[in-house]
């Protein structure tokens, strides 16, 4: 069994991994001075917040929470395609005034881990007609949406698959 120091540097260490290979993709720059700037700026983020991507007490469920994130992604890409497409056709519609109608809607999720709550906000804010205003750390959202058919979803089937995903 692991210490707890050797817990935590094993978290910073892979928190470390993670956002210095997305440093790397996404800066395209590889002199040393960009190169120095990614090392020292992911070192403070996986110093200050390895807990909140990989937590301490479930270094076992890693591999499994990771291949269903990237399962999740395309079923999110998905989800955004159809929502880009129903935005689409509402602002085409020659009635658009009277198909848009833009709402503040409330409700409670059932997700109550921290991570859980921040996937679920994030992805709403993806989806196209949607916004996430406010999440709450008892799991109560205020999200905007563009009609009434963007609201009837929620919480719905992205809830059910972020509460799979973090095994809630």
């Amino acid at each position: 069994m692991l210490s707890r120091a050797k817990k935590r540097f094993a978290s910073s260490a892979l928190t470390f991994l993670i956002c210095f290979a997305t440093w790397i993709v996404l800066s395209g720059r590889f002199d040393l001075f960009h190169i120095g700037l990614g090392v020292i700026a992911c070192g403070i983020v996986a110093f200050l917040s390895d807990t909140i991507l990989i937590s301490n007490r479930g270094h076992a469920q890693l591999p499994g929470q990771w291949l269903g994130f990237i399962l999740y992604i395309p079923w999110l890409m998905y989800q955004v395609l159809i929502a880009n497409l129903h935005v689409m056709y509402l602002v085409l519609n020659p009635r658009m005034m009277d198909l848009i109608d833009p709402k503040i809607i409330h409700f409670k999720s059932r997700l109550k881990k921290p991570m859980s709550l921040f996937i679920f906000a994030n992805s709403i804010t993806l989806t196209p007609g949607t916004i996430t205003v406010y999440v709450s750390i008892a799991g109560k959202y205020t999200v905007h949406v563009i009609d009434k058919q963007s609201s009837t979803s929620l919480p719905g089937e992205m809830e059910e698959r972020v509460a799979r995903l973090m095994g809630e």
